[in-house]
């Protein structure tokens, strides 16, 4: 059916021989997307009409914001300092705990293909837990406080750094490896010398880049009961109070982009 909507193009060479182009995907994956965003529209009742109506709602809220309210700033530098807290501990422990994980997901490093397996399938199944669940699920565990933010944030960071990081040990040149196997040394010894050093300016940026997201994370971890700023932001819309949410707002736009800043000036440096 589809050779016979879209046909091959014919193309005479000089010698006379007659070859057919290859055919293109293309026609069949657009009528695909259409497709699925029709199936979309239907399914979720998504209206243009209600959103190009009510979108000036979104302007008045965020008018309501401004100005904001300064004199709220002594209750948000707390919480903020908190949500940096969060995201420093639990990114650094969260990359700290990828080495080891990544190294065991490595086919090409651990003999056992089984190990390398099952450690790829813990990583797989921690990224598919949204960092707000995993927050919850720390709530019940850990109790209400930052201390189930970190966990959070520490998972996440596991999950993500570790899985880039085993991609780069199973695409790193293993020719210095099996030299210094040959030489008698253990496999993790050969793995310290030979192909850290090729990784470790990739799982840098990966941890610093990883970082970053992490201080957006957290911002909303206060919602499930996780400490930091989201939970202000959670009493301010509560409350209508849209000028001290206005203050929490610009707070954590500020400090993101001077970390975010910060962190691009060394990713930069490593690669």
């Amino acid at each position: 059916m589809y050779d016979k909507i879209f046909p091959p193009k014919r193309i005479v060479l000089p010698s006379g021989k007659v070859v057919l182009e290859k055919r293109t995907r293309l026609p069949l994956i657009l009528l695909l997307l259409i497709a699925a965003t029709v199936l979309s529209i239907n399914f979720t009742g998504f209206s243009m009409k209600i959103l190009v109506t009510r979108i000036d709602k979104f302007f008045d809220i965020l008018g309501q914001m401004i100005p904001p309210d300064w004199s709220y700033f002594s209750k948000v530098w707390p919480a903020l300092v908190a949500t940096l807290q969060m995201s420093l501990l639990g990114s650094m422990l969260g990359a700290a705990l990828a080495v080891p994980f990544a190294l065991w997901a490595s086919a090409n490093v651990i003999r056992s293909k089984g190990v390398a397996a099952l450690f790829k399938v813990i990583l797989s199944l921690l990224r598919t837990l949204p960092t707000l669940v995993t927050a919850l699920i720390a709530t019940f565990v850990f109790g209400l406080g930052p201390t189930a933010g970190v966990v959070a944030i520490l998972l996440f960071t596991l999950s993500y750094v570790g899985k880039l990081l085993y991609e780069q040990i199973e695409n790193a040149d293993m020719g210095p490896f099996e030299a210094m196997e040959s030489l008698g040394m253990t496999r993790i010894q050969a793995f310290r010398y030979a192909i850290l050093p090729q990784v470790l300016p990739g799982y840098l940026s990966t941890s610093l880049f990883c970082f970053e997201g992490n201080v957006r994370y957290a911002a909303i971890l206060g919602y499930v009961g996780a400490g930091g700023v989201g939970l202000l932001i959670k009493e301010g819309t509560g409350w209508r109070d849209y000028p001290s949410v206005g203050i929490i707002i610009l707070s954590l736009v500020v400090t993101v982009y001077l970390i975010e800043t910060v962190s691009e000036h060394f990713r930069k440096r490593l690669i």
